[in-house]
């Protein structure tokens, strides 16, 4: 079964992020990961949390969760962080 990272995110520092944002999609590749789609909010009821989104499409919740905890990724966390704050939620 399909599942998705919902990734919201507000960005700090434009050059980590870029940073960040040109590392991700070698991790995802290893893990069958894809970006559906990324970029702004239009919130049609209620406040949004965070003025970007990314959604990410694994083939299973174990796939997903694998990327999430690989060395790779982890190792971008720090990176991450200091780029955007953000929130990941998985959906599947």
């Amino acid at each position: 079964m399909t599942a998705y990272v919902i990734i919201g995110f507000t960005p700090k520092d434009p050059e980590k992020l870029q940073q960040y944002a040109a590392s991700v999609p070698s991790t995802l590749a290893r893990h069958f990961g894809e970006i559906v789609i990324k970029g702004p909010v239009e919130s049609l009821h209620g406040d949004a949390e965070y003025p970007m989104q990314v959604i990410v499409a694994f083939p299973s919740k174990e796939d997903a969760t694998q990327w999430y905890r690989s060395k790779d990724y982890q190792a971008l966390i720090p990176v991450r962080d200091a780029g955007m704050d953000s929130q990941f939620q998985l959906i599947g």
